[in-house]
């Protein structure tokens, strides 16, 4: 079984033997157990509190290097040709703390029949689909040493 304890901050730079695909729930956690796109065994012991990066290389204790890929989800995407209605969506997005990512007049969120009703009455076109889902890290997030950002 492999074991990974350090992440690398990016594998362009590394000969990468393998990936590993991961839901978005398991970027945000240091320590769990799954497999590599091969079927090996991995266990994964990272520093707790910071999330995983689509892209981001994890190296085994053997120095396999491994990349971080994003595992289709399933989601609901809402777009919009309005940007008024797509920022009103954002910010009662925002306002109820769901995870979501943000693309030009589209959004990603987990499914929620409320949320979608939401959405809707916002008049987003709403669609069900598996796709990756890499959802905004929150302004917070890249800031060094719990300095606050003014």
């Amino acid at each position: 079984m492999l074991e990974i304890y350090e992440r690398l901050p990016s594998a362009l730079e590394f000969d990468v033997c393998g990936e590993i695909e991961l839901c978005h729930i398991q970027r945000e956690k240091g320590r769990f157990k799954t497999t590599t796109l091969t079927g090996e065994t991995v266990r994964i012991f990272l520093e707790r509190g910071k999330i995983l990066n689509v892209g981001d290389a994890l190296i085994s204790r053997c120095g396999r290097i491994f990349l971080v890929t994003a595992k289709k989800e399933d989601v609901v995407r809402a777009s919009t040709e309005n940007w008024s209605q797509f920022s009103k969506a954002c910010y009662h997005l925002g306002n109820r703390h769901v995870k979501v990512q943000i693309g030009e007049k589209w959004l990603r969120i987990l499914p929620d029949h409320v949320l979608v009703e939401m959405l809707s009455r916002l008049s987003m076109s709403v669609e069900y689909e598996k796709s990756a889902f890499i959802p905004e890290q929150g302004a917070y997030q890249n800031v060094k040493n719990h300095e606050r950002i003014i």
